[in-house]
């Protein structure tokens, strides 16, 4: 590992990306901490001290903090990201959008266009429902209001500074996909997580020392932590490859084919989304019963609470539907099929057409049960150990699925371009597989 890093230093074009890289995440954690004029911090820490499992700390953990200091990126990368969802959906119900998604790069460059153009007005309308919904809070105790000076000004002002701030961010990590190393939207949803660990680990620490969580527990604590970062290594790496064998063709006098390759295809075709979404919908119940006061709305919250019997089933199902449905939408074995079959490609004893089709879509359909199950027990495991042993912070789930998939994805690229030129990888004993 050591000799692969330096050997990664050695190579002046990958050292450059490396550096650019860092300088553009330490850009974005420098304006994590300019806050958003006409806010009263003290109120608003106060308010997410109290709503800390709820939407709101959802958002606050993607926005990597952002959110509770009500900075200029307070929004985070979070209505990219949906816009490049809901792009992706649309592709494939709208001809004209999945005719455009064929055109090759093109085509892509017109769907990022609109993905850009439909993150701003995604922020621009969070941007006027939060500062709304900030104008009504107060501090749970003090009774201290969030907003300063509420009105139209201040709405307007929080729209156009949220939304250049998502504008920003979204350019940031552009830069970095296109001149940097490994994805830059997701190495900015990593370095939000990643910088609250220190101080979640610190508060462990204070929770030691006054007595608050035993000692003893620190060490199978670590062990747990480990055993969980392996089965999400293992399960983001593992792939079934479909052996495809090419038919031999005689061009002029010359004869092209027979090779042998393989249909590498993902145990977790979805990645984080199935998660993403799920905590989304189950967060929603607890968010609204923080605002509307009728007796009915409490006592669904309270069966919906975080940890309930009810929670942990409801939030397993929408993770396993989320991951048949994300699968199915991105995930097209009739087009794979009819790929192979142009380009004179076959699975050994199977059909070409519809028979090749169905015999991936049925791989396809175990490879998800595996799937949905694994990601449910990494999502719903966590929290069984912080309700039964007090556990101050989370650390598993979907925050945990995004920070090691993005670590290995940017290894994989590292790797990639230290085997472009005739470096040995990170690893002398085999080549790190990347997610995709």
């Amino acid at each position: 590992m050591a000799g692969g890093i330096q050997n990664a230093a050695n190579i002046p074009e990958l050292r450059r990306r490396v550096l650019f890289t860092l300088i553009m995440l330490a850009v974005y954690r420098t304006g994590v901490q300019i806050p958003t004029p006409g806010i009263n911090g003290e109120a608003l820490a106060a308010f997410f001290a109290k709503n800390a499992g709820t939407l709101f700390g959802m958002f606050n953990m993607f926005s990597g903090g952002a959110l509770e200091k009500f900075s200029i990126f307070a929004l985070g990368i979070m209505p990219y990201i949906s816009a490049s969802i809901i792009f992706q959906l649309l592709t494939v119900v709208i001809p004209q959008l999945e005719a455009l998604s064929k055109e090759g790069e093109s085509g892509r460059r017109k769907i990022t266009q609109y993905t850009r153009y439909a993150t701003v007005v995604l922020s621009l309308v969070q941007g006027l429902f939060i500062s709304i919904g900030l104008e009504s809070m107060a501090a749970p105790g003090s009774g201290a209001m969030i907003v300063i000076e509420p009105g139209w000004s201040f709405r307007l002002m929080t729209m156009l500074t949220l939304t250049s701030g998502t504008a920003f961010i979204m350019w940031l990590g552009e830069q970095m996909t296109e001149r940097g190393i490994g994805n830059g939207i997701s190495l900015i949803i990593f370095a939000g997580i990643v910088a609250r660990m220190p101080a979640a680990i610190a508060n462990t620490f204070k929770m030691v020392s006054a007595g608050e969580l035993a000692l003893i527990f620190l060490p199978v604590l670590l062990v747990f932590m480990a055993a969980v970062i392996a089965v999400i290594i293992f399960f983001e790496t593992s792939q079934r490859r479909i052996p495809i064998q090419y038919a031999k063709r005689v061009v002029g006098n010359k004869m092209y084919g027979g090779q042998h390759s393989h249909l590498p295809l993902k145990v977790n075709m979805a990645g984080v989304i199935p998660p993403i979404f799920a905590s989304s919908i189950m967060m929603f119940p607890e968010t609204i019963g923080g605002f509307v006061q009728v007796d009915w709305v409490k006592q669904v919250t309270s069966l919906l609470s975080w940890g309930s019997p009810l929670h942990t089933l409801l939030y397993v199902v929408f993770i396993v539907f989320f991951c048949f449905f994300y699968t199915a939408v991105t995930f097209n074995p009739v087009d794979i099929a009819e790929n192979l079959k142009k380009n004179g490609g076959f699975i050994p004893g199977v059909r070409p057409g519809k028979k090749t089709a169905d015999f991936i879509d049925k791989i396809m359909i175990r490879l998800t049960v595996i799937g949905a199950v694994y990601v449910s027990a990494v999502c719903v495991l966590p929290t069984v150990l912080i309700n039964k042993f007090n556990v101050p912070f989370f650390f598993g789930g979907t925050a945990l699925l995004i920070v090691v998939g993005v670590a290995i994805d940017t290894m994989s690229q590292i790797e990639s371009h230290m085997v472009m030129r005739n470096y040995d990888g990170f690893m002398k004993s085999g080549r790190i597989k990347g997610r995709r």
